[in-house]
């Protein structure tokens, strides 16, 4: 499905984006690894998919559980290997399956933030754990990673993108983070909640880098403050 999907949708986004990817050589070439990246757009998983491919990684990515039921998106992403999320049930089998992918030598994609982001100028809002537990019980590699762009073509929440102009798209990967402080401690929750602010501090540095500017000090939390609605968010500026 990798291949197929690599046949049709790669030449789609080479008509619609120009590409800048930055950081290649942070990328294992083979093995478990842990790609986690920002997340403004709807069609980010495409644009990111697009660069770990293109540099010799087929991503599994966690993604929400509701995807899967789609007709047709749902058979593609189950045999794809993608792994549902369901986010209303404590406990789901996300966490098990992402460990598998990882023994077997796979790439986990992950956006820590679990949707998009809801800052009204696109930084990085507060993430939740699962990606530091999947971390320190995998022990896998964690390559911090954030790309730019894709809010161009479809705006955040927005459905309908804008596929008259060729977009410029960043994507940057980081060296990978380590995790070993918090090994053996996936339970404590100061802990998790601790390593989530060091791998979102470093994705947010990367976006800091593309974007030419630096991240508010006060960082978005959703389950705390006022929810922008599409309207409210701007169009940025690039570097």
């Amino acid at each position: 499905m990798f291949r197929v999907g690599s046949w049709i949708v790669i030449p789609i986004l080479e008509l619609l984006t120009k590409r800048d990817w930055r950081g290649i050589e942070n990328l294992p070439k083979s093995g478990p690894v842990i790609a986690i990246s920002n997340h403004i757009s709807y069609a980010d998983p495409l644009i990111f998919a697009h660069f770990l491919f293109s540099n010799g990684r087929a991503v599994r990515f966690l993604a929400k559980a509701s995807l899967f039921k789609v007709p047709v998106l749902g058979f593609i992403l189950r045999t794809a290997g993608q792994v549902p999320v369901d986010r209303e049930i404590k406990g789901s089998e996300a966490m098990p399956h992402a460990l598998a992918f990882l023994k077997a030598g796979h790439c986990v994609g992950i956006y820590p933030e679990g949707t998009l982001t809801r800052d009204k100028d696109l930084w990085p809002m507060k993430a939740k754990t699962g990606l530091a537990r999947l971390a320190i019980l995998s022990r896998a590699p964690v390559i911090p990673c954030a790309q730019w762009g894709a809010e161009d073509i479809l705006m955040p929440y927005a459905k309908v993108p804008r596929i008259f102009k060729r977009t410029k798209v960043i994507v940057v990967a980081g060296p990978a983070l380590d995790f070993s402080p918090w090994y053996g401690k996936e339970d404590d929750f100061a802990a998790v909640q601790e390593a989530t602010e060091y791998a979102m501090s470093a994705v947010t540095r990367l976006l800091e880098e593309i974007r030419g500017e630096l991240a508010p000090a006060d960082i978005f939390d959703p389950r705390s403050s006022d929810l922008p609605t599409i309207g409210n968010f701007k169009k940025k500026k690039r570097k």
